[in-house]
């Protein structure tokens, strides 16, 4: 139950479910630390994935920016910024869903098991409306919409995704989904595709959140050019990729897909990614984001990054994040212990054998910008 200034509404929250991701925190963690900010500053995620920080911000009335290599993330986290109503996103989709143009349709027996081959063309057609430049708010929100129900596990009632049995969280691999389906005799179901983008519109925008300035913008943090036009941020609040975690874009391939990536899996790594060759180069490239950002920095500004590892990845991850403030304005001010991805509300898999190995240990990182 999020609790605000007194009042207590799960209905506000309800947007920031609009599609799940592969690695995210509570949306307690940013509205903790923001709670005694002042409405109106200015709020800057360099890795914001999802949106959770931006959606936050804006619940508190502040404003906020957020930047994502991912086209995935930008797309989710936009749709936190935009106000439209339930019924302009149902009205959308089905003016775009009636149309009788031409759609390019993927081929293969994935797709064939994958989804019915109707509900396919509707996505399909969907994807080729908004998929890569959405052109209103209702357009946004509906693309978001869609990513959120492009894949997830069957239910014995109505549909409440657009796939055959999958994992919300991260698409399936399709040699290993189409083993998986044909061993328990899965089929794709036949789903109204307007009928479910109306019930998870009503249920996502059943409150509508006031309005902040702000936006999201696909850009690499590194590059100090993305923040030439900026005004000054007094927070700073993020969570960069843990180290050696390179499959964000393979394990959300469908997704991507429908933002107009491939119709397959790719490893290949974009260039605007963090790269993960060492420890040590890792560190630097993020004591370049800091000292980039904090040329836009109001005095005193606050850095709280939340940070962990990974299994196959033997580094310290609380050494890594302290080596890369050192030789820039940032001074340390305390870390926090985070606990895990047990922790909370996480989203595990759901499509095979959930993963007996525990996490890594997460933490927070507190800085103040040096005057």
């Amino acid at each position: 139950m999020l609790k605000l200034g007194g009042w207590t509404a799960v209905s506000v929250v309800r947007l920031n479910t609009i599609c799940p991701y592969y690695t995210m925190y509570p949306l307690q963690f940013p509205l903790r630390v923001l709670r005694n900010a002042q409405p109106r500053r200015w709020v800057l995620d360099l890795f914001c994935g999802r949106g959770i920080i931006n959606f936050a911000a804006r619940l508190l009335g502040m404003n906020t920016v957020g930047f994502d290599t991912s086209p995935i993330a930008v797309a989710i986290a936009s749709a936190k910024l935009v106000r439209v109503s339930a019924s302009e996103v149902i009205v959308e989709a089905q003016r775009i869903l009636s149309s009788k143009r031409e759609v390019d349709v993927p081929e293969g027996t994935f797709w064939d098991t994958a989804f019915h081959r109707k509900t396919l063309v509707d996505i399909c057609r969907l994807r080729q409306a908004i998929g890569v430049r959405p052109r209103s708010p209702a357009q946004v929100m509906l693309r978001a919409l869609v990513l959120g129900i492009l894949h997830g596990p069957l239910t014995r009632s109505h549909p409440s995704y657009f796939s055959n049995q999958c994992p919300r969280t991260f698409a399936p691999k399709p040699a290993y989904a189409v083993r998986f389906w044909k061993k328990h005799g899965f089929s794709p179901r036949q789903v109204d595709a307007l009928d479910l983008i109306d019930r998870r519109a009503r249920h996502c925008l059943s409150y509508q959140v006031g309005e902040v300035k702000g936006y999201i913008r696909r850009g690499d943090a590194r590059d100090p050019a993305i923040f030439e036009s900026e005004s000054q941020f007094s927070w700073i609040i993020t969570s960069p990729p843990y180290y050696g975690m390179r499959t964000y874009i393979p394990d959300q391939w469908l997704r991507n897909w429908f933002v107009g990536g491939p119709p397959h899996v790719s490893y290949v790594q974009p260039p605007a990614e963090l790269a993960h060759s060492s420890p040590e180069h890792f560190s630097d490239q993020l004591r370049q984001v800091w000292q980039n950002v904090q040329k836009i920095c109001a005095p005193n500004a606050h850095l709280i990054c939340r940070f962990g590892g990974i299994k196959d990845r033997d580094v310290d991850s609380l050494d890594l994040l302290r080596d890369s403030l050192r030789h820039t304005p940032w001074r340390l001010v305390t870390t926090r212990n985070a606990g895990t991805a047990h922790n909370g509300k996480r989203q595990a898999c759901q499509f095979g054998v959930r993963g007996k190995s525990k996490p890594k240990r997460e933490y927070d990182l507190y800085a103040r910008l040096a005057n």
